[in-house]
């Protein structure tokens, strides 16, 4: 348990793979998805990533250089705790904040309920900031 929180625990590290599922493989794009992230953080997930036998590297003789970054099966294997994490924060993370106790009746913070808004601005539906893993509200 402990190698699988050194894979998944860097900064940046969860959002890295949940872009690698939803199939973005460039650099670039990467880069583009994750505001904020340097080159050099980037860079350095992707390496760990690929150290750590998660993901691919995949490099054409190309001009100019194209390299794409593909999840292996054991990368594969992470997304579903990705997910269940992100519904953990859904349900529990934000009673801290709204006082109840309990599952959070608007995660976003902006009286939609929480279901059915993209509050982290990742395509997913009624997740809080807290499963987001940058540090944004979302907007």
């Amino acid at each position: 348990m402990l190698k699988t929180a050194d894979i998944i625990s860097g900064k940046w590290t969860l959002l890295v793979l949940r872009d690698l599922a939803q199939g973005i493989n460039r650099f670039s794009a990467l880069e583009r998805s994750l505001q904020g992230i340097s080159p050099k953080t980037l860079s350095e997930r992707l390496k760990a990533l690929e150290k750590a036998g998660v993901i691919t590297r995949k490099s054409y003789a190309e001009v100019p250089p194209r390299v794409e970054y593909s999840l292996t099966a054991r990368g594969l294997d992470l997304i579903p705790l990705i997910d269940h994490m992100r519904d953990y924060g859904s349900k529990w993370l934000m009673e801290a904040s709204n006082g109840s106790g309990g599952p959070s009746a608007d995660c976003c913070g902006n009286g939609s309920g929480g279901t059915s808004v993209d509050c982290c601005g990742d395509g997913t539906s009624g997740a809080s900031a807290a499963c987001c893993g940058n540090g944004s509200s979302g907007s």
